[in-house]
């Protein structure tokens, strides 16, 4: 409940009621500007002034990765709440709320389509459900994707926007992470390439899994990557972290990706790493 109620002051003698909509501009997280809505729409949610990637929906990023229409699989899959789970509130309501949220029935979207004329299969976490969380629906749908491309003989992308593994549905989550990864070496088996684009967050039993075991590691402009969180290891090893740690572009330089790219230039860097790994 509220704490408190705006309510809406009348107008004094000669003003007019304001006619601009709300939602016409927009705040940028990092630098702070008030910038135009469409303009930010326009450069696909990156910022114009200071290159501060937005966060983008399931579906905005495969609109963003295909070249035009793609098939969307395996899209009614839903959790059973196995565990009955309750804590602030019962998990059968997070689901119900996730799904009104999103459009979605659970926190990957998979698809198959082309980037630049190459059919790829492509599953895209949804962060707005549940913050990403992987269980056992979104394992299952990883897991699919890969067997499609396997059985489709096609390249694999999955991207990757996610709190962690879905501690609601308990050990059944945690499983998720060995599940895919098997399912990973049989990609590899097969000679057929993984990309993983790692997007802002991608922690927990997400990074610990899939999304680190691309043949390529790509990662979006500042983009949050790691297991733990960097507030909860400095109060567990006491000591102050260096700057911009767990960070994209700390990571590139350590070693743990192999490189991060504008979301601007992302279709064509990521149909041009296919058409390597393809050769």
């Amino acid at each position: 409940m509220a704490w408190f109620r705006r309510e809406q002051e009348p107008l004094a003698a000669g003003e007019q009621e304001s006619r601009i909509p709300e939602g016409l501009w927009i705040k940028c997280s990092a630098c702070k500007e008030i910038i135009y809505r469409k303009e930010v729409v326009q450069n696909l949610s990156v910022c114009p002034k200071c290159g501060f990637h937005f966060r983008l929906s399931a579906r905005e990023r495969l609109d963003l990765l295909f070249d035009g229409e793609y098939v969307e699989f395996d899209a009614k899959l839903q959790s059973a709440d196995p565990l009955k789970f309750t804590d602030t509130k019962a998990y059968a309501s997070r689901l119900k709320e996730g799904r009104a949220k999103t459009a979605s029935a659970d926190a990957l979207v998979s698809a198959v389509g082309a980037i630049e004329g190459i059919k790829t299969v492509v599953g895209a976490m949804e962060y707005g459900f549940i913050g990403g969380s992987m269980g056992v629906v979104v394992g299952e749908k990883v897991t699919r994707c890969i067997e499609r491309a396997i059985a489709e003989h096609l390249p694999l992308v999955v991207i990757s926007c996610s709190g962690g593994a879905r501690m609601m549905e308990g050990v059944l989550s945690l499983m998720q992470m060995a599940k895919i990864s098997a399912a990973l070496a049989r990609l590899d088996e097969a000679k057929l390439p993984f990309v993983s684009l790692l997007t802002d967050p991608t922690t927990g039993g997400v990074t610990a899994s899939f999304a680190m075991l691309g043949d390529l590691n790509v990662a979006e402009p500042g983009a949050l990557i790691g297991f733990a969180g960097p507030r909860v290891i400095e109060q567990t090893i006491r000591q102050k972290l260096p700057e911009g740690f767990q960070r994209a572009e700390f990571l590139v330089e350590h070693g743990m990706l192999d490189m991060v790219v504008d979301r601007r230039e992302l279709k064509t860097t990521i149909a041009r790493c296919l058409r390597f790994l393809l050769a």
